[in-house]
């Protein structure tokens, strides 16, 4: 710990193809600052789980969208009319989404263009993904780091260097090849779920994490899991192949409950 420093920390109102969305919170008691990461779920449902993690709208400094998949971006733009908040997205997202923001005060992000919203430092970076202009963000406080990457198809090397150095990640491990093959998904979907533009399986995390700098790694949890073609067992059977076990704890984000509160200390 750094004297005073309070932990940089986050925690999920839900994660996988129903919807996602992600709390990133940092600086001190009468100075914090929290920002929703995506919000995938109905207004209501929204106000629902941040009352399930202790948190209220009003205390939302901002909104950061990845991409303009509904299960992304379904409840982004009501939330922020009804509670008055900014949303920080990608030219290519404004975009896609188009009058769905009217109304909402946007702030157009680029690719490792880094943005300051109160205490957070943030920094968005390209994935390869099939939406329009998709970003995934590394959170940091200025003394630690939250990486955060689902929806994207394959590693790259921009994305290995991104996530280096994190003090945690949140990794989709959306599914294992042996069930996706084996699923009833009509093959169309299978390819794209399976594709280098679709979402990580549990083997390529795996390799992405056994690729980045590990250093400072002391948490990972695993997201975006589907429910028919993958297993909590397996993805954190991937996971923690790839990790050192006495220095980097392993969990996962389920659909239902996503996590509570998770402190990031150094």
């Amino acid at each position: 710990m750094h004297g005073n420093h309070v932990p940089l920390k986050f925690a999920s109102l839900g994660s996988g193809s129903d919807g996602n969305a992600l709390l990133i919170s940092a600086g001190n008691g009468t100075a914090r600052t929290t920002v929703m990461l995506d919000c995938g779920f109905g207004v209501r449902e929204a106000e629902r789980r941040l009352e399930r993690l202790g948190m209220r709208p009003c205390e939302l400094s901002g909104i950061l969208v990845t991409h303009e998949h509904q299960d992304h971006v379904g409840g982004v733009f009501k939330f922020a009319r009804r509670h008055d908040i900014g949303v920080w997205l990608t030219h290519g997202t404004a975009q896609a989404v188009g009058s769905d923001a009217t109304g909402v005060a946007l702030t157009i992000c680029r690719d490792a263009e880094m943005l300051v919203i109160g205490a957070l430092h943030i920094l968005p970076y390209t994935v390869p993904h099939d939406a329009r202009e998709p970003v995934q963000y590394v959170l940091g406080d200025g003394v630690n780091k939250l990486g955060v990457l689902t929806d994207a198809g394959h590693a790259t090397a921009h994305v290995i260097g991104v996530l280096g150095g994190c003090n945690a990640l949140m990794l989709e491990c959306n599914h294992d090849h042996t069930m996706l093959a084996n699923s009833v998904y009509p093959q169309f979907l299978k390819n794209r779920i399976g594709g280098d533009y679709g979402h990580l399986s549990n083997a390529t995390s795996s390799a992405i994490l056994a690729a980045i700098d590990q250093s400072r790694l002391k948490t990972v949890v695993g997201a975006h899991l589907s429910n028919q073609n993958n297993t909590p067992a397996l993805a954190l059977h991937a996971l923690s192949s790839a990790v050192d076990a006495s220095r980097t704890s392993v969990s996962v984000a389920c659909q239902k409950e996503g996590f509570g509160w998770i402190e990031i200390i150094a």
